[in-house]
């Protein structure tokens, strides 16, 4: 098990979308390895810490802030957005309505994170659950590509690119951190340094930059 006092980076991390497009699920394969059929819905925010490797010798520690899609909870989620580097939009591909909500959720974390610069990834679940597919894969391509962002399918309960979603959302952002296009910065909880990170300086202030290209990780369906 990774300790939790040895990493170099601690990313934060936002997961939104609407209710029942299995956030909560997908949180708990990948954190824990196990799939609920029936989740008790998400109350207010929870939270989940995981350490990966986003390059050979370099961990980076995890906060996941998992949010409830419901109207009501709005205000307790926007709340968590400024301090976060990442964020995952959550839609069900079984469900075009979720799909439709995407770009609410995406406008208004933008306009809630500013002037930090963060990174997104849209996230497409239960892909396990095909004849019920209401979202195409292109669909949910084309979209990314349009607002710039990364794209990935995947399943809870089969597990299969849930570990591949979140390396590539945290490989995404060390690399514009490693590129200086975010910098740890004290007052902001998005990027820390870890235990392991020797740096008694503080770095440059974060630098706000518009349309530009983020590296972008293939979908992992077709």
């Amino acid at each position: 098990m990774d300790s939790m006092y040895s990493y170099d980076y601690q990313f934060r991390l936002i997961v939104v979308g609407d209710s029942t497009v299995g956030k909560s699920s997908l949180l708990r394969s990948f954190c824990d390895g196990v799939f609920s059929q029936d989740p008790d819905p998400t109350v207010g925010v929870d939270f989940n810490v995981r350490i990966i490797e986003v390059k050979p010798g370099i961990k980076v520690k995890l906060q996941l802030w998992d949010t409830a899609g419901q109207e009501r909870f709005r205000s307790i989620t926007r709340a968590y957005y400024r301090n976060s580097v990442g964020v995952l939009l959550i839609y069900d591909t079984t469900n075009y309505v979720s799909f439709t909500h995407v770009t609410s959720w995406l406008n208004e974390a933008r306009s809630q994170i500013q002037p930090y610069h963060s990174v997104f990834l849209l996230v497409g679940t239960k892909i396990d659950r095909e004849s019920e597919r209401q979202v195409t894969t292109e669909e949910g391509k084309a979209f990314a590509d349009f607002h710039n962002i990364s794209f990935i399918e995947t399943s809870s309960k089969s597990s299969l690119y849930v570990q591949e979603a979140f390396t590539l959302i945290a490989r995404e952002i060390y690399g514009m951190l490693t590129e200086g296009r975010i910098h740890v910065q004290n007052g902001w909880d998005g990027v820390k340094a870890g235990p392991r990170t020797a740096s008694t300086t503080q770095n440059p202030p974060i630098e706000v930059i518009q349309n530009v290209e983020p590296r972008r990780g293939g979908c992992c369906s077709s």
